[in-house]
């Protein structure tokens, strides 16, 4: 329970209310997803993306217009956030982009599905570079707190490997790496780091038809023999829910979770060893 001006207000059993966090690429798919949890949870949820308007609040979400892949933008958002609310306890490292590609077009019947420099680079700054650059602003933040939690969204496809992906894969076990190496060097600050490892899931606008159409080709399958592969190798005979996600992502910032860091978790209804 808590008091607010005589008032007693029980909390919720995951005990996120006052807490400030931020959710990278939370304006469509997961993020989304991750943030209207949060919110639901009673904390504070800042989101940060580069489809969004400086300032626009929606559903309790604080918008701040940000690119990860560059420093002077995320600290700047960083300083609104701090600004704004006075801390930072969450961050949600879930910004990503993927670009099914493979090493070499060896059907050599569509040269754009063959990874490029362009692309390589495109999905590194992303996924890689951007989960860098907001964790060392935000910890900087955190220290002066001594306690705080970085959760960093990452794929099956980091821990596994994926035909077609193996660009993304890799930027996504750099992330994995991350994960352990930063709760190493973070612990002694009360500062937890986890990971969250989602399989195949609800379609999002990451999955539209132009990536669909990339990740057929690259596997040499029609878009709708993809579709029905998804389901055949899921254990649970069906793809993850988003807001299944959410709700991890959530019990791993809470308090709850206080013991949990510098693993990285898989939900992917058994397809994965994780």
């Amino acid at each position: 329970m808590i008091e607010t001006g005589g008032n007693v207000m029980m909390r919720s059993w995951l005990e996120l209310e006052g807490k400030v966090a931020i959710v990278t690429g939370g304006a469509s798919g997961i993020g989304l997803h991750i943030a209207n949890q949060l919110v639901h949870n009673g904390a504070q949820v800042v989101v940060c993306d580069v489809n969004v308007e400086t300032g626009k609040q929606e559903n309790g979400i604080y918008h701040i217009q940000c690119d990860v892949t560059n420093k002077q933008s995320v600290q700047a958002m960083v300083l609104k956030t701090i600004e704004m609310f006075g801390k930072i306890d969450i961050l949600v490292n879930n910004a990503g982009g993927n670009l099914p590609r493979l090493l070499v077009d060896y059907r050599g019947e569509n040269s754009k599905y063959e990874l490029s420099e362009k692309d390589f680079d495109f999905m590194v700054a992303v996924n890689q570079k951007g989960p860098f650059l907001c964790a060392q602003a935000v910890v900087r933040e955190m220290l002066k707190h001594n306690k705080g939690v970085i959760i960093n969204i990452s794929s099956e496809a980091g821990m596994e490997g994926s035909a077609g992906q193996s660009c993304y894969s890799a930027t996504k076990g750099a992330l994995n790496g991350f994960t352990r190496s930063w709760a190493k060097e973070l612990g002694k600050f009360n500062i937890r780091v986890v990971g969250v490892a989602p399989g195949i899931n609800e379609k999002t606008g990451l999955t539209n038809f132009e990536y669909n159409q990339a990740l057929a080709y690259t596997r040499g399958v029609t878009v709708d023999d993809l579709e029905t592969d998804y389901a055949k190798s899921i254990p649970l005979g069906r793809v993850g829910k988003l807001d299944e996600i959410a709700d991890l992502v959530c019990f791993l910032a809470s308090d709850r979770a206080s013991y949990i860091t510098g693993t990285t978790i898989n939900i992917t209804g058994g397809k994965s060893r994780g």
